[in-house]
């Protein structure tokens, strides 16, 4: 059975269709839990001691025998039991059998949820999840993205003017709790009209340290000075220390290095942005700087932002001005 995506969960969620064992993968987070709670809520409808009958195994500290033990045993009081066991990067080898065992005879009382960020696909229990309720989440795309925002204000009963729903969007990280927390704050803000304007973004959303990074980062490697030093001042102004965003643009450049490194080895864009993680609608262009740039010009770019934090930490000048003159250096 193909893999199949949030859009087809709720379709069969709707239709009271509720499976033994489910596979939810993927890096996006937020929709990942999202479809779980919905899974859980479908399965447990009705149902009065919930929990009693509602158990989550972490496999980075839990024995995934103890998840299979959870999910044998008879519900409470209700006509299904709900299992969750996350991570599954970090089963053991040797536990592998036990959970190929479950799937292969799920008991009929329990709803078994799979919930994993990756999984190694040549593992037999990969092959075997896969070929069942698999449902895959990736970061939204632009359009993606704009669509979910819209329809969670919906559910808010609020609405957003374009330039208003640009303005998140620019001002926003894309990792969906953030932004639903910003979407939540702005809907409560906008009552009692529910209309939220570009006025009231401007006032309530606050730049995220994410966000820092890639407007001050995407100014200097589009060689943009003027943007970069406005941003540079306004974060500045706003109390930002010079360290922290010494910080951010050295992790912005250790992480284009690892990525140019992984370029040369032949990675696909999946396995590059599973390690440096990239707004959808911004990988295109990141790859297309990845073949501009050199490993050695990423090396002494990386050595200079050491020196000037060095330089904050010995006192050598303003903090400010040493911020400064870095970026107008990496502009050059």
């Amino acid at each position: 059975m193909p893999v199949r995506t949030s859009k087809d969960l709720t379709q069969a969620l709707n239709k009271g269709q509720i499976e033994p064992v489910y596979f939810l993968f993927g890096p996006e987070t937020y929709l990942r839990d999202e479809a779980a709670r919905l899974i859980a809520d479908q399965a447990m409808s009705g149902t009065l001691l919930r929990e009693f009958n509602d158990s989550t195994f972490n496999l980075t500290s839990d024995d995934a025998r103890d998840a299979i033990a959870a999910a044998e045993q008879l519900p409470m009081m209700s006509q299904r039991r709900i299992v969750r066991i996350k991570n599954l990067s970090k089963l053991k080898e040797a536990d592998e059998e036990v959970l190929l065992n479950y799937v292969n005879r799920p008991v009929e009382t329990s709803v078994v949820i799979f919930i994993t960020e990756d999984i190694d696909k040549r593992k037999k229990l990969a092959r075997l999840l896969l070929a069942g309720a698999a449902f895959e989440f990736q970061p939204l795309k632009l359009s993606e993205l704009q669509a979910w925002i819209r329809s969670y204000l919906k559910g808010l009963t609020a609405e957003i003017e374009p330039q208003a729903l640009q303005r998140i969007l620019e001002t926003v990280t894309s990792d969906l709790h953030t932004l639903a927390n910003e979407l939540n704050k702005l809907a409560a803000a906008a009552l009692p009209s529910g209309r939220i304007t570009t006025e009231l973004v401007e006032s309530l959303v606050g730049r995220s340290r994410e966000h820092m990074n890639w407007e001050l980062s995407d100014h200097i490697l589009s060689r943009n000075r003027r943007g970069a030093l406005k941003t540079l001042k306004d974060l500045l102004d706003d109390g930002v220390e010079p360290l922290l965003l010494i910080g951010l643009i050295a992790g912005t450049y250790r992480r284009m290095a690892l990525a140019k490194a992984l370029l040369s080895q032949g990675a696909s864009p999946a396995e590059i942005f599973s390690e440096v993680r990239m707004p959808p609608f911004k990988q295109r262009d990141y790859l297309a700087m990845l073949n501009r740039v050199d490993s050695e010009g990423l090396a002494r770019t990386i050595r200079r932002v050491a020196q000037t934090d060095l330089a904050i930490k010995t006192s050598k000048g303003t903090p400010r001005m040493q911020v400064e003159m870095l970026v107008c250096e990496l502009m050059s």
